[in-house]
């Protein structure tokens, strides 16, 4: 569960947002929606400790982020946090099951699980391939899988339909249901209405 409590973030003289709460269930979904500069992926990158706000809180399942030193936060990120990026943010010149296993990390069971993970998104024996060969759609499925082998309790995603077809974009929402489902809490920064309207709450951000 995120609780985040009256976070305030600003570059300069311009305000983003102040006194903002933020309450997300575990296995619940929120759209944050709003235009573009209203600080949307601010706030995943705050609630990622990819960022810091200037004021507030922010718990997920009680444990209180804005305190932790640089250890707990690399901790909470390698443990707890899966992070769905507009730019799929995998490595380019590595293999699609050497991309999951940065996920994974030294936990065992990893050749079963990159496999149904790659099931899952379509690219079932594909795992030895290099993703720079890969289409946008396939590296995005990539992206899902590794959310998948990591079963995080805490998924950010930054506009992850934006620049996919519809059947690619059918795959993120499966994936992302599927992460609640197993009890994660997910936010979902979109400009999408559809998307939107698929999550269970919505929140909507108007720069000040």
């Amino acid at each position: 569960m995120i609780l985040a409590t009256h976070l305030a973030k600003g570059y300069g003289s311009r305000t983003l947002w102040s006194g903002l709460d933020v309450t997300v269930a575990s296995g619940s979904t929120l759209a944050l929606t709003g235009a573009s500069g209203s600080g949307k992926s601010t706030l995943l990158n705050c609630l990622g400790l990819l960022d810091a706000p200037d004021s507030g809180s922010i718990e997920v399942d009680g444990e209180e982020l804005t305190r932790l030193r640089a250890h707990g936060r690399r901790r909470f990120r390698r443990d707890r946090l899966g992070y769905l990026f507009q730019s799929y943010a995998l490595v380019d010149t590595a293999t699609v099951e050497q991309n999951l296993a940065i996920a994974l990390g030294e936990r065992r069971g990893r050749s079963d699980r990159f496999e149904r993970a790659l099931d899952r998104v379509g690219l079932a024996g594909r795992g030895r391939e290099r993703v720079a060969r890969l289409s946008g759609g396939e590296q995005q499925r990539v992206a899902l899988a590794r959310l998948l082998v990591k079963s995080p309790t805490l998924v950010l995603a930054d506009e992850p339909t934006g620049a996919l077809d519809a059947e690619n974009s059918e795959t993120v929402l499966d994936v992302l249901t599927e992460l609640a489902g197993h009890g994660a809490s997910v936010v979902v920064a979109t400009h999408d209405p559809g998307i939107a309207s698929w999550c269970d709450e919505r929140l909507h951000l108007i720069a000040s």
